[in-house]
């Protein structure tokens, strides 16, 4: 192998300075005369034991990392195979890692939420490129300028859309002792939600300034998170509010069946707090009794939990749904018919977050007041509405939020809700055509042409006629 230093030339990139050296690879700063964007390359350390799985992990980050895009991860630029000089060449994020926060932990609930939200929100965009990560941690989160958190390391990554090397060579579960899930212990690396796992571990950390389950250095040790809860959060800190707590120890569940179904919907609960359904988890105080924890240990022995085909299979079975509502006095059969339209939604994806959205149209120049002639908040009663419009859609109330946006442009803040919270499908009722609405564009056309997603127009047989929306 080439003695690597700096100014050595590999490939046309001219290796500059080390930026880290680890126990498995180390990071050099590099140019490329035809790249101006900053780039690093990382090079395994062949010299490191006599450890195949550092190697085989090297290899599958080669195989990941040309597979994805995004502004949640480095984009890829070049490799090199073993058979020469084994290398991996990729955008340089200089942002700081989430593991420069560890040291100022615990930190208030509103930034664990914040940060949260952005973990969250790279972990579904990564599921939706059908991989897995399977070794989030805090040093594998940076952030980038502009605020995105960029997820870094796909060495114990699985992707369901190429073979799994380590599952075929390796029998012993892979992963950061504090951070790996109940059936990574089992040997399932096809579970999104083994990431979501680990986001709780990252999230009761940031929160507490502790691990949840310590720091194990054996099998034994790791096992206990199969029986064992973690003291509650509010526990270790008081300050913790009821629904961070739930948020926690729901990504905490040992099953993975009771935890959040996607990263996306762990974001949307981070995003909005008040409407967080709370459970006997954001009441906790105490680990469970010596007598339950015996019976899980039992059941623990010998189990062996079942595992999701492919993580497309598992986002396509929890969607988050938004329905948009015209409120307006007239559009009540339209209303109707939008309610029919999400009872079937639900029907045909009974592991589907809906969340009602009504939109307050506020002037774009004057101020507006926010009561109406008697009195009343707008928004209060907006919100009312919503909620009375709702009751006859025959819904989980925990699967169920409720949201009433201020804006001059009502597609705008459609589509930016849509954007900002990962919507999977999103269902609003057209308007009788006008002049005015043809020549302007209406709400429901504009949606359709700019939304992120599935977007169904529901339509009465004779559609209400009013105002211009």
């Amino acid at each position: 192998m080439t003695a690597l230093e700096p100014g050595t030339i590999i490939d046309n990139f001219q290796l500059e300075e080390i930026v880290y050296r680890g126990g498995m690879a180390t990071l050099w700063r590099v140019t490329r005369a035809d790249l101006p964007i900053p780039l690093v390359m990382k090079v395994p350390r062949l010299d490191y034991g006599d450890d195949p799985a550092a190697i085989v992990g090297f290899e599958v980050e080669q195989m990941i990392m040309p597979t994805l895009s995004g502004v949640h991860v480095p984009r890829f630029v070049a490799a090199g195979d073993f058979t020469a000089m084994p290398y991996i060449v990729m955008e340089f994020v200089n942002g700081p890692s989430l593991r420069d926060r560890l040291e100022q932990t615990p930190l208030p609930a509103a930034e664990v939420a914040a940060i949260g939200t952005k973990i969250s929100n790279a972990l579904h965009h990564l599921h939706r490129q059908h991989v897995i990560h399977l070794d989030l941690k805090p040093s594998s989160v940076l952030f980038r300028a502009s605020g995105e958190a960029v997820l870094i390391d796909y060495g114990l990554a699985h992707n369901n859309q190429l073979p799994d090397l380590l599952d075929e060579q390796f029998r012993l579960p892979m992963g950061t002792g504090p951070y790996i899930s109940p059936e990574q212990l089992h040997g399932i690396r096809n579970d999104a939600r083994s990431d979501l796992f680990a986001l709780g571990v990252t999230l009761y950390f940031l929160a507490t300034g502790e691990r949840p389950f310590g720091n194990p250095g054996s099998i034994s040790g790791l096992r206990k998170r199969l029986y064992r809860e973690p003291v509650p959060p509010c526990v270790r800190q008081g300050n913790v509010p009821p629904w961070l707590q739930e948020i926690i120890l729901h990504c905490l569940e040992v099953e993975p069946a009771r935890r959040y179904k996607t990263a996306a919907q762990v974001a949307f609960d981070l995003q909005n707090p008040a409407q967080v359904k709370l459970t006997e988890r954001a009441e906790r105080r105490s680990r469970s009794s010596l007598a339950t924890t015996a019976g899980r240990w039992l059941r623990s022995i010998g189990s062996d939990p079942a595992a999701r085909s492919s993580v497309a299979d598992h986002l396509a079975s929890a969607p988050i749904v938004m329905v948009a509502v015209d409120l307006m006095h007239g559009m009540e059969a339209l209303g109707d018919a939008l309610r029919r339209a999400a009872r079937r939604v639900l029907a045909s994806e009974p592991g589907a977050r809906l969340s009602c959205v009504a939109v307050l149209k506020t002037s774009r120049v004057a101020l507006d007041s926010n009561v109406d002639g008697e009195g009343r908040n707008l928004h209060v009663q907006r919100l009312v509405e919503l909620k009375h419009w709702a009751r006859g859609l025959e819904a989980a109330a925990d699967l169920v939020t409720f949201h009433v946006l201020e804006a001059p442009d009502p597609a705008t803040a459609i589509i930016e809700y849509a954007q900002s919270n990962d919507v999977d499908h999103i269902v609003l009722g057209a308007r009788a055509s006008s002049a005015l609405r043809r020549f302007l564009g209406s709400v429901s056309s504009r949606v359709v042409a700019e939304a992120p997603c599935t977007v169904t127009v529901v339509r009465t047989p004779q559609t209400e006629r009013g105002e211009a929306d």
